[in-house]
């Protein structure tokens, strides 16, 4: 990979979906922005309008291309668009498209527990990889991937972009479960709760580190609120 400087990674989730609002599973599944996934998406696009990038990453799903459509738009500038499939939200075979409490609830039921919330108790910030692992198993269709074959996608991503850009800031369009998914491989301190839709994470990358330098960041979008 290369060394020649800093790159700075602004990795944020898009904007809210149907399936978002609805409370379903969405990984490889797909659908459209919500009236405000657009309006965050918009906020953030001219929260991010003094920041200056090298490159634009995203997943290859409609919604983080729409997020950056809206993004570019708003913020006033315009890059080529870096699709990367090993970007794309976790797979959840069978579940994509049920509800997230009925599959948190299989989830749970599988491992012993008698409710959600009992499982979260003993599992505490483990949770993802066990239920990342459970999904897969339970599959039957064989499209859900392991917490083995997600976390190194999403490595392997991060490397690609690192190694195609020297130096400057890269944003990168993507999703919740990534987003919590590199924090809790690069820096676990910085997991806490659900990545909210538009937040920014930055992550850099100099002489062969990863460094999390903030997370979960809602700053951008609320200097892109326009004030009646």
């Amino acid at each position: 990979m290369k060394m020649a400087g800093k790159v700075t990674l602004y990795v944020t989730r898009h904007g809210k979906t149907m399936l978002n609002t609805t409370e379903r599973v969405q990984g490889w599944a797909d659908s459209p922005l919500t009236a405000e996934g657009v309006l965050v998406a918009e906020q953030l696009g001219r929260g991010l309008a003094d920041t200056k990038f090298e490159a634009l990453y995203t997943s290859d799903r409609g919604r983080t291309l729409e997020t950056a459509d809206i993004v570019m738009r708003h913020g006033a500038f315009e890059l080529p668009v870096n699709q990367l499939k090993g970007l794309r939200e976790f797979g959840f075979g069978k579940f994509e498209g049920e509800y997230n409490l009925f599959m948190w609830e299989t989830v749970s039921k599988m491992h012993g527990f008698d409710s959600v919330e009992a499982f979260f108790e003993v599992h505490k910030h483990d949770a993802p990889r066990v239920m990342i692992d459970a999904v897969a198993d339970m599959d039957e269709t064989g499209m859900a991937e392991n917490w083995d074959i997600f976390t190194e996608r999403l490595l392997q991503s991060l490397d690609l972009i690192c190694s195609e850009q020297s130096d400057g800031n890269v944003l990168v369009i993507c999703h919740g479960m990534v987003i919590n998914i590199l924090l809790s491989l690069l820096d676990p301190t910085r997991v806490d709760g659900p990545i909210e839709n538009a937040s920014v994470t930055k992550i850099s990358y100099e002489n062969g580190k990863y460094t999390v330098e903030s997370a979960n960041d809602m700053q951008y979008v609320a200097r892109g609120v326009v004030k009646n």
